[in-house]
């Protein structure tokens, strides 16, 4: 005779093992290395979840499971009272998983001994659909997905550089995007800065820019700074984003920014291009060099003439600032190797791509251990290295 669903739970619970709410309380506050996984449906999870928790509904578990963990890791699982969990469990260890438990009681049990729960984003209908090329990655998914828009991102510069990385970073679903411009929208600005329009030519940039990607995208956010870099907005600007991306087109806003960014720990990726030629990286404070360990002093202005005067391709800031977007992604996201200690430059004559190894300097003023971080303002550091 088959077995009762009760008798086939009272065996499976025989075979797992499982953990009560307690004991995941201690693993969370010794921050031990333990993986939390939500399997109840999408509207039982939008209610709340443990802290850190993937969600892996129970119909999906062993098709994304491998995508998610690996088979040594420890793993516990819940649902809502600990059936269906129970149930997950034994099929993980099915399938060699030989660290898994199930939470006994579940969420209910979690809850109602008042511990921290979180409100997760959970995708509407409709960005599901906008974002369903992002969701069938399995290195974004809906879990990727819901960083992206959380996620706050500041671009210096709404010119060459902001402009493609402004709009590709929106159409991510990049949820809070600052933009820091001082300038209003010139026509020479047309042939290369596509976020502007000819109809907006004589707007701050930074209200063009504004327009242009909430057009785009509602679900983003503008922030607009409309004013200049300067020690003492610096850490007003930064100040609540992920990271930042270096637009801009000075040796002094670029130190300015690379000291602000290593003084609050933000990454930093920098682009610059230069007629047919354009350079992109990453700084990570901690984990690779700065930009003054790239250029210790600024050239003369002889030998860094700006667009104005030394002109531009027009596709060579996009080309660039889409790299400054990848990078970009790929920290909100953690997934790939960012370009840290790696500078890619492109030759858009000859369409080549060259790497260079970047080395932290062990007497770099700014990012040394025990340096002191000052702001200032550079524009006089500059003209006397002139």
């Amino acid at each position: 005779m088959a077995p009762t669903f009760r008798e086939l739970l009272s065996a499976t619970k025989k075979e797992i093992r499982e953990v009560s709410i307690e004991d995941v309380k201690r693993l969370l506050d010794s921050r031990a290395p333990v993986k939390l996984i939500d399997v109840r449906e999408s509207d039982e999870y939008a209610g709340g979840r443990l802290p850190g928790a993937l969600h892996i509904p129970r119909g999906f578990l062993e098709l994304r499971i491998e995508e998610k963990a690996a088979r040594d890791e420890e793993l516990i699982l819940y649902c809502a009272g600990g059936t269906r969990s129970a149930l997950a469990a034994a099929t993980l260890q099915h399938l060699g998983y030989t660290r898994v438990a199930s939470l006994a009681g579940g969420f209910s049990r979690w809850s109602d001994a008042h511990l921290p729960v979180e409100k997760p984003l959970v995708l509407t209908p409709a960005q599901k659909e906008r974002y369903r090329r992002h969701l069938i990655l399995p290195e974004v998914g809906e879990e990727g997905q819901a960083k992206l828009l959380g996620a706050k991102v500041l671009l210096l510069g709404a010119g060459g550089l902001g402009s493609p990385a402004a709009l590709y970073l929106a159409a991510a679903g990049v949820g809070t995007l600052g933009l820091v411009d001082a300038d209003v929208v010139d026509l020479s600005n047309l042939q290369r800065q596509v976020l502007h329009t000819h109809e907006r030519a004589g707007q701050p940039k930074v209200e063009s820019a504004r327009v242009a990607l909430e057009a785009l995208n509602p679900d983003v956010k503008v922030v607009p700074f409309r004013e200049r870099l300067t020690s003492d907005n610096a850490l007003r600007i930064l100040e609540g984003f992920d990271l930042v991306l270096d637009g801009g087109d000075n040796f002094p806003t670029r130190y300015l920014l690379n000291d602000a960014c290593v003084l609050l720990g933000l990454p930093n990726l920098h682009g610059s291009i230069f007629r047919f030629e354009g350079q992109v990286t990453t700084f990570v404070p901690g984990q690779g060099p700065c930009y003054r360990c790239l250029y210790p002093t600024p050239p003369p202005p002889e030998l860094a003439p700006s667009c104005a005067e030394a002109g531009v391709l027009g596709v060579l800031p996009g080309i660039i600032g889409l790299m400054q977007a990848n990078e970009a992604l790929k920290l909100l996201l953690g997934v790939g190797e960012p370009l840290v200690g790696r500078l890619l430059t492109f030759d858009a004559l000859g369409t080549r791509f060259q790497e260079l190894k970047l080395r932290r300097d062990p007497r770099c003023p700014v990012c040394a251990p025990g340096a002191k971080v000052e702001l200032i303002d550079y524009e006089r550091f500059c003209a006397s290295s002139a």
